[in-house]
């Protein structure tokens, strides 16, 4: 029930901050430095995926040769 009533109010409480406005986000847009922003996240996750498929691959050769 402790978890229910946990779930309920994080439910009710984060519909309220879909409501407020983005003051910098709206700034970034206006200035196109969004744009800016949103390379970087991609670079930052491209660079995680790589990481994680080479790893993936030496662990693999790894367990191959056991």
């Amino acid at each position: 029930m402790k978890k229910i009533i946990s779930f309920l109010v994080l439910l009710f409480s984060s519909f309220n901050l879909f409501a407020q406005e983005v003051a910098m986000a709206d700034k970034m847009r206006e200035d196109g430095k969004i744009w800016v922003v949103i390379g970087v996240i991609t670079i930052v996750f491209v660079g995680i995926i790589t990481y994680l498929v080479l790893l993936d691959r030496k662990i693999s050769k790894i367990e191959k040769g056991r």
